[in-house]
C-alpha cells in the first residue's frame, strides 16, 4: 500500500471526550477510531482520505493532515 496523506492527533484530543467521538463521526473514510479510550488513525484507512477537511473543521490545530506527495506540507 502506497499512503498519500499522514494524520497526527496532538495529545489535547485524548482527554476531549467530545472531539474524540465527533472526529469518530464526521470522517466520511473512517480515518479515526476509538481504540479503548485512545483516539487513533487507522492506517489501513488513510489511503482513502479525500481531504475532505472535516476532520480540521472538527478539530483545528489538534488534527494535522500531512500530505507526504507534496514534501509534508500540511493540509489547510
Amino acid at each position: 500500500m502506497s499512503l498519500f496523506i499522514t494524520v497526527e492527533i496532538a495529545d489535547a484530543v485524548q482527554s476531549d471526550e467530545a472531539l474524540k467521538k465527533q472526529l469518530v463521526e464526521v470522517c466520511p473514510v473512517d480515518i479515526f477510531a476509538l481504540d479503548g479510550p485512545r483516539l487513533t488513525a487507522v492506517e489501513n484507512n488513510l489511503d482513502e482520505c479525500t481531504l475532505c477537511r472535516l476532520c480540521l473543521d472538527a478539530a483545528g490545530d489538534k488534527v494535522a493532515v500531512i500530505k507526504l506527495y507534496d514534501g509534508n506540507a500540511r493540509l489547510e
